[in-house]
């Protein structure tokens, strides 16, 4: 018997799904959740992407997407983020619906989102970019500031060179700490450990360990799967812009049908 649940199957599955993903445990996430996402159709200009998209992240949890290549994982980011053309459904966030919301009325909401590529001002210092990150405010957040440094050392250290010339993973941190001077209730990470060396990846998965146990809500859509189920409180696996299964995490990884489909046996 399967441990995953498959939003396409209505009933208890054989070896090929698990449960219906409208069981017990989804329907108490769904009912205390920091963001909901119900029936999403979205996608770029006529092109449509995603296809009757569930999900769902409580205050303070852990969620992870995972799938194959081209299942649509970074335009469910892009879309929570209003960076998508939505042609059905609801996002709704801390109980207000920001369906196809601009993204800076987003980040008054206390929604961060750090993209894969091209997500530091490459001008600009570390210091002046994690500045950008506070422009909303009319003062600026000297001890916000000061938790970012104490949890990436290396900003602190080169806070006056370029962020182009930073490491890759360091251009990383710098992204993610940007995105949490506002101190944001959800942070939408998109391939965190996209083009990093493996030696940085654990290291890097473990900041955004300790970002969300300091209380910071996680959804993260990440290639590394295996890595990212282990540590989650949940995961979705997205197949061809579908929701396929959901369960913790743990559950996930143990399911042998998510294992030889997605993550190499």
């Amino acid at each position: 018997m399967s441990d995953a649940t498959d939003p396409d199957d209505g009933s208890a599955a054989d070896e090929g799904g698990g449960v219906t993903a409208t069981s017990a445990g989804e329907a108490e996430t769904a009912a205390d959740s920091l963001l909901s996402v119900r029936n999403l159709d979205a996608g770029y200009g006529d092109l449509q992407i995603l296809n009757d998209v569930d999900m769902d992240v409580a205050d303070g949890e852990y969620v992870t997407i995972v799938g194959p290549n081209g299942a649509g994982k970074s335009t469910v980011m892009k879309s929570v983020f209003g960076l998508t053309r939505v042609f059905g459904g609801t996002v709704t966030f801390d109980d207000e619906d920001i369906t196809g919301a601009p993204p800076d009325s987003l980040v008054h909401l206390g929604l961060g989102y750090v993209p894969q590529n091209e997500n530091v001002f490459a001008g600009l210092s570390v210091r002046e970019n994690l500045e950008m990150g506070a422009y909303i405010l009319e003062e600026f957040p000297d001890g916000r500031l000061a938790e970012v440094y104490d949890r990436f050392p290396i900003l602190e250290e080169r806070e006056d060179q370029r962020a182009g010339t930073l490491s890759g993973g360091q251009q990383q941190m710098l992204a993610m700490g940007r995105a949490l001077m506002l101190d944001p209730d959800l942070l939408l990470l998109d391939e965190p450990s996209a083009g990093l060396a493996p030696d940085l990846v654990e290291d890097l998965f473990d900041r955004i360990d300790a970002i969300n146990e300091a209380g910071t809500a996680i959804l993260m859509v990440e290639q590394n799967a295996k890595e990212a189920l282990r540590r989650c409180d949940r995961g979705y696996v997205l197949v061809q812009g579908e929701n396929r299964f959901v369960d913790s995490g743990d559950a996930l990884l143990a399911d042998e049908n998510v294992r030889q489909q997605f993550l190499g046996g």
